[in-house]
């Protein structure tokens, strides 16, 4: 026993660490074993985790940026359901780094905080907590806004404080890519023994992906970044090349997704690379709006939707994806028409809530009973309880016209302001950088008019992360003509 004694008292800090830790190791093994609860096992994890998270947060970070193309969605009892393991490290890092500005206020930067991007921003956050207390179901509504705070706080002010320089983004770009060429590279050999079959593409997702659409718009969202990415090596290098052959295998998964909104989205993001260059964005911006107005002004005219309804019959799923792009051309595919099932509802939810609508996340709890027969599908029993399928309508129908106005100014704006800070960098490597972030915005602008994919990790994080990348680039903008002055 003193020899026992003699060999614990001799170790120093580390050692007693070791040792603490490793006998915490295998007590979670046998407590996991013998309670067949397999999840105590991953304790020892955590509490690692956490002590590297109150070390040094920036690796924590990255490592969550890490999980985001791998997370997979799990269902808990309660009709709940996270994202693991990418939601319990947004939490964490949430609180992290919410301790550390309260510890350190002067790290938030002022000109970070009243950056007009971060104000609207802030407007818009607050828009959705507000109807949160005015919601049809409260709780529904603050559990959203939960979930909106956490990728708010990691996703917008850890990313602005985290991202400030080209080397900080390059990290943030290598550390998505390699996991995410993992996962097209297991997806597509799944998909091949099925002779990449279109009917057969949701069966190969798991557990990285809810469905084809979801994987769509994650490889379409982070295109531009591989993209650009090449510019910064010099031609015939290595990594030149591998970014080429990596460019090329993207091409070849997002076309394989057989999805209609990623082809689009791209071709929209070719599009805007020429706006924003010919300084055109606030013109097109303008003639959108007025096409969206004048669409929807002859949609209600006389009722005119109604010739809109689809054949019950007729419009029905399929298994070719060439029959699937003729039905869509004559409005009978079940997608599309169960689409603009859900959107009328949407629309005459719309009237009766306008000012703060039905509260978020409250669409699917009470669109059933504003519905129009005629526009019925064979699957508008909607098991899977999925939501409007347009994250513009979602925001208008649970947020009210000032949440939808909001959100619209914050994506125009963003959009007119990146403009401009493109054509004020005068560093090539931040003007691709600005050039990345503006079609990621884009290309998600895009699919939110047939999703609402802004609510996945896998998409909505990019989108406040593109938003802090701006702000962060306009401030280096800012500090180059003072040094210049």
């Amino acid at each position: 026993m003193r020899k026992l004694n003699d060999i614990f008292l001799g170790w120093n800090t580390a050692q007693t660490f070791f040792g603490v830790y490793a006998g915490v190791v295998l007590l979670s093994l046998f407590a996991g074993v013998a309670t067949e609860w397999y999840f105590l096992a991953g304790l020892p994890f955590l509490l690692l985790l956490g002590y590297v998270v109150l070390l040094d947060f920036k690796k924590v970070f990255f490592l969550l940026l890490f999980f985001i193309p791998i997370s997979t969605e799990i269902h808990l009892p309660g009709g709940l359901g996270t994202d693991l393991p990418t939601e319990p490290l947004m939490v964490a890092l949430m609180v992290i780094f919410g301790l550390y500005v309260l510890k350190h206020p002067r790290e938030m930067k002022a000109d970070f905080i009243t950056h007009p991007l971060t104000l609207i921003l802030l407007l818009h956050i607050g828009w959705i907590y507000a109807t949160s207390f005015t919601s049809q179901d409260i709780l529904v509504s603050v559990k959203f806004s939960l979930a909106k705070t956490w990728y708010l706080a990691v996703f917008f002010f850890l990313a602005g404080h985290l991202i400030k320089t080209e080397k900080d983004f390059k990290t943030l770009f290598w550390v998505v890519l390699i996991p995410l060429v993992v996962t097209v590279c297991i997806i597509l050999a799944r998909h091949s023994t099925y002779g990449f079959a279109f009917d057969k593409v949701n069966k190969v997702m798991w557990p990285f992906q809810r469905n084809h659409v979801n994987y769509a718009a994650t490889l379409s969202v982070f295109f531009p970044f591989i993209w650009f990415a090449r510019f910064w090596y010099p031609k015939k290098s290595g990594k030149r090349m591998l970014l080429t052959a990596v460019t090329i295998l993207m091409l070849g998964a997002i076309y394989l997704t057989y999805t209609r909104a990623a082809y689009l989205s791209l071709f929209i993001a070719a599009g805007a690379y020429v706006v924003i260059r010919l300084r055109l964005v606030k013109l097109v911006i303008a003639i959108s709006v007025i096409a969206a107005l004048g669409l929807v002004s002859y949609m209600v005219v006389d009722n005119k939707y109604l010739e809109y309804a689809p054949n019950y019959d007729t419009t029905i799923a399929h298994k070719r994806f060439d029959n699937l792009i003729e039905a869509t051309a004559k409005m009978e595919d079940i997608s599309t028409m169960e689409r603009l099932h859900r959107w009328v509802a949407g629309m005459r939810m719309s009237v009766d809530h306008p000012l703060a609508g039905f509260g978020p996340g409250n669409f699917y709890n009470f669109y059933k009973s504003y519905t129009v027969t005629g526009f019925q599908t064979y699957v508008s029993d909607n098991p899977e309880k999925s939501g409007i399928h347009s994250y513009y309508l979602m925001t208008l129908v649970e947020q009210g016209v000032p949440g939808l106005i909001l959100f619209l100014f914050l994506s125009f704006y963003a959009l007119a302001k990146g403009e401009n800070i493109y054509h004020e960098s005068k560093d090539r490597e931040r003007k691709n950088i600005v050039m990345t972030v503006l079609l990621c915005l884009v290309i998600i602008d895009a699919f939110l008019i047939i999703n609402d994919l802004i609510e996945t990790d896998k998409a909505g994080s990019f989108f406040f992360i593109c938003l802090a990348v701006l702000i962060n680039m306009d401030r280096a903008n800012q500090q180059d003509h003072k040094q210049i002055e």
